[in-house]
């Protein structure tokens, strides 16, 4: 009634605005309503659609986490095999433990690989790997990772007041101390890979070793000793073998020692480790007594020694030393070029 009053008084040119407005205005309104209902619409989708999406990036992880794994397995067995060809364990033969010290330098990976090559030939070698390291390298873990061998990688930090300066002469302060031990403490923490024998040796990376010295090492009861070529600056150092017995020490450094030997020079069956958990090297003893520290642990003497190597009388493991490299002319290199080697290159 309203309304029609209105039109009555309205010219219709005014009303046909005013129903225009109201038009319009209602218009308007239906259209924000449809826009609200549009966008909640659209949230919901956009929120399952987030969802759905959610759910299959998940999925994609898992799959992924699965496919590393799988890849992961898959080189292990691969490098297993690898390892089972070129270096294949024989069932009932002793297996040798070689506990190798190692430290940064230009040489270490070229000498690893050296004694990495003449292990590859010898049955039944377990190669453990200490770094001087607070941290495993990338070097040491990759080139153990495709060496072709099986071995244990640790890593143990020397303190820097045990450390030989650059300037210091080679004997000057104990090396491969704690790598030695911490060798010695795997193999007792590892005690049932053990359990069936074995022989533990310490072969340090920079020597040359004859493929018989394992042979000759392989059935040690408890210390079988031999010479060592071209060390205590001598011809070769040895026991002193009579009637079969060690006797003495054929060394310039004082031969009074208990066991006058060097390193290289020993080995040990690894049960008499087991059995003497104290038997450990130390960076407190005076200079060319690790060895017979070590030994002395083990509770034996000169007659529980088995002189091999033709009872002492041929030299199968040198104390070779590589040459430390010099790196002089890379300042050269740097104003020829504009730059030195390039340090993303391994060497």
């Amino acid at each position: 009634m309203a309304i029609v009053r209105f039109r009555r008084r309205c010219s219709p040119s005014k009303f046909a605005v005013l129903c225009l407005v109201i038009f319009t205005l209602v218009l308007l309104v239906l259209i924000i309503d449809t826009l609200h209902e549009c966008n909640d619409e659209e949230l919901i989708a956009t929120k399952t659609l987030l969802q759905k999406y959610s759910i299959q990036v998940q999925e994609l992880k898992n799959r992924n986490s699965h496919l590393k794994t799988v890849i992961e397995n898959t080189e292990a067995k691969l490098r297993n095999e690898r390892i089972n060809s070129t270096n294949s364990f024989t069932p009932g033969l002793p297996v040798i433990y070689i506990i190798t010290p190692t430290y940064a330098r230009l040489e270490q990976k070229a000498e690893l690989t050296r004694m990495s090559h003449t292990l590859k030939l010898v049955k039944n070698i377990h190669w453990i790997v200490i770094e001087d390291s607070e941290l495993k390298t990338e070097l040491v873990t990759k080139f153990l990772k495709n060496c072709g061998l099986q071995y244990t990688h640790l890593n143990v930090l020397t303190p820097s007041t045990f450390k030989l300066a650059s300037s210091d002469p080679n004997w000057l302060k104990p090396r491969g101390v704690l790598q030695r031990n911490a060798g010695l403490e795997w193999l007792r923490t590892n005690s049932y890979l053990t359990s069936h024998g074995g022989v533990l040796y310490f072969g340090d990376d920079d020597n040359t070793y004859s493929l018989q010295i394992f042979d000759e090492m392989r059935f040690t009861k408890k210390v079988s000793v031999w010479p060592v070529g071209l060390v205590g600056y001598l011809r070769y150092e040895k026991p002193i073998v009579k009637k079969h017995k060690v006797v003495g020490w054929f060394t310039y450094w004082k031969p009074s020692r208990p066991f006058a030997m060097d390193m290289a020079g020993f080995a040990v069956n690894i049960q008499l480790v087991l059995d003497h958990p104290k038997a450990a090297f130390s960076n407190s003893v005076q200079r060319g007594y690790q060895e017979s520290t070590f030994i002395s642990g083990l509770d034996v003497t000169l007659d529980d020694l088995e002189p091999k190597a033709n009872f002492c009388t041929e030299i199968l493991v040198w104390h070779t030393r590589t040459e430390k490299s010099s790196t002089k002319n890379e300042d050269k290199m740097i104003k020829r070029f504009g730059h030195g080697s390039d340090l993303t290159i391994e060497v």
